[in-house]
């Protein structure tokens, strides 16, 4: 398995750093590498690449945590837009485009006579919660959900303009999707702020979405739970969040998971506790005794002599690993030694023979809670 940069490392920043200390070390880094200033170094581009792949991870909380959990394999498939990372600089440009305004260049890499998408942007993401019991979480299953985003017009297919009306060229940069601020001896350039770099804006807008290019609609979606998920967890699924403006990629859909109690287990990352209730002379006796586990019935061995508080361990009964490793939890059975309230006669018999052979000081038989009292204080007239 190939080794992979830590994130902290490809920033240069330390495991404590705050949010705007991350965003300020990918902005020094993505300039120094920015494809404009560095045209035909390719080393220079994966650097940019790289430091990208670390920024849409450490700049996400819900990234970072579970990066910080279980390395790279917690955000496996979720840093970038395309297998190890982004698959080109335009989904960087599309993500994270405004960290480059106002530094001379934009985030388009390149700008439009790159051929780059002018206008594209990646569609928000979106973050729903799923409810399952126990068992469910532990066997895996299917949910459908019903999701409310916004989709591409039909109307006017995304563009945001009126069908059979078109658009044109802004007035505020003559089309150029750029303005030039001077400040003394300096000249900044800026994306334009009436078409947002686009060159060009929207002169009859489309009735169905306002001009936006977008529609809310209800989506149903089937997804696959793994076998195994906890409370906490999060599952991303890519490409399933809200349509991207001027035909850029679509955000993601992240899963949030909620595991409800259950009854008879209590969950301790993959092992399950089970708390079983046995008699006295089970206990000391010893006895075969029936056990519930996720998969039905079983048989659990009381050795004779059993404590109170003793925990049996019944190896690979517990929960499965979500990452999909081939290993199972185990299922904790601890002893609960229960002491009766009521004895019939035999019962009580038996137990007080007992209790001589054991020579324990006991309760008389039958002695009501009065005649201890009268006891107790005949003991204090004798002293007197």
């Amino acid at each position: 398995m190939a080794t992979q940069t830590c994130y902290y490392e490809v920033l240069t920043v330390s495991r404590s750093a705050s949010g705007d200390e991350i965003k300020k070390a990918y902005r020094k880094l993505a300039l120094k590498f920015h494809p404009d200033r560095n045209q035909g170094d390719d080393e220079a581009i994966a650097r940019f690449k790289e430091a990208s792949e670390a920024f849409d991870v450490l700049g996400d909380p819900n990234k970072r945590a579970r990066y910080d959990q279980f390395g790279h394999a917690g955000v496996s498939g979720a840093a970038g837009r395309g297998g190890a990372g982004f698959s080109d600089v335009n989904d960087i440009f599309s993500a994270f485009g405004d960290i480059f305004e106002g530094f001379g260049f934009g985030g388009g890499g390149g700008g439009r006579s790159r051929g780059g998408r002018s206008g594209a942007r990646r569609g928000a993401s979106l973050e729903t919660t799923i409810v399952l019991d126990l068992p469910q979480a532990a066997s895996g299953c299917k949910r459908q959900l019903e999701v409310k985003r916004r989709e591409v017009c039909d109307t006017c297919s995304g563009s945001g303009a009126k069908p059979g009306s078109d658009t044109v060229s802004c007035s505020t940069c003559d089309g150029h999707g750029q303005v030039i601020q001077s400040q003394g001896f300096f000249r900044v350039q800026t994306t334009c702020p009436s078409c947002k770099g686009e060159g060009k804006t929207i002169k009859d807008p489309c009735g169905d979405c306002s001009g936006s290019g977008r529609q809310v609609k209800s989506s149903t979606l089937e997804i696959n739970i793994p076998a195994g998920v906890d409370s906490g967890m999060q599952m991303p699924i890519r490409g399933e969040g809200e349509a991207g403006l001027k035909g850029g990629p679509r955000g993601d859909l992240h899963v949030n998971f909620q595991v409800k109690d259950h009854p008879l287990f209590e969950r301790d990352g993959q092992d399950l506790l089970c708390r079983l209730p046995i008699s006295y002379s089970q206990a000391a006796l010893g006895a075969d005794v029936e056990i519930p586990t996720l998969t039905g019935r079983d048989q659990l061995k009381i050795r004779a002599g059993t404590q109170p508080g003793e925990v049996m361990r019944l190896r690979h009964k517990g929960m499965p690993d979500p990452n999909g490793r081939h290993h199972v939890g185990d299922l904790l059975v601890e002893i609960q030694v229960e002491v009766p309230r009521r004895l019939n006669e035999r019962q009580e018999e038996l137990l007080r023979e007992l209790a001589e052979l054991e020579d324990a000081d006991v309760m008389p038989h039958q002695k009501s809670f009065f005649d201890h009292v009268k006891n107790f204080f005949a003991g204090d007239d004798d002293e007197e």
